[in-house]
């Protein structure tokens, strides 16, 4: 099956990349519509696509001059180990607004060796990493 990937919003399958995001990912279990639509709105999206359906997708926060964070990608379960997802990042890493960025970083527990294909390794000091984080924020709110 024919695979391509662009990056027009107006393409993309909003409800399936919820349904994805919300119950079938690590990272953003429970994540509402609302904030969904809020984080494509504000990013460089990629959507990849098989016989007209949308069967991958990817995010990219930029500032399209110095640095960007790579997050969200996903193919779908019934669509892997057809070489998808390379082609997904071989679109991103290739994207003009992506280049000469001083940093790209990303964040993985399952697809290291995919992101290590495009030069992207563990931080040389990650010591100096710092962040607020809230893994389940989507699930149980904090408490006011």
């Amino acid at each position: 099956m024919d695979f391509a990937v662009d990056t027009d919003k107006a393409r993309l399958d909003v409800a399936r990349i919820h349904r994805y995001l919300s119950e079938e990912s690590t990272w953003a279990l429970g994540i509402p519509l609302e904030t969904v639509e809020r984080s494509i709105a504000h990013s460089l999206c990629f959507g990849g696509y098989a016989g007209g359906a949308q069967v991958a997708f990817a995010r990219v926060i930029t500032d399209q001059a110095t640095f960007a964070y790579l997050l969200d990608v996903f193919v779908l379960p019934e669509h892997r180990g057809k070489g998808y997802s390379t082609r997904l990042l071989d679109a991103v890493m290739a994207h003009a607004a992506l280049q000469g960025l001083r940093k790209f970083m990303l964040t993985t527990s399952t697809a290291a060796p995919l992101y290590a294909r495009y030069g992207f390794v563990s931080p040389a000091a990650p010591g100096a990493l710092m962040e607020r984080s809230f893994p389940d924020l989507y699930r149980q709110p904090p408490a006011p």
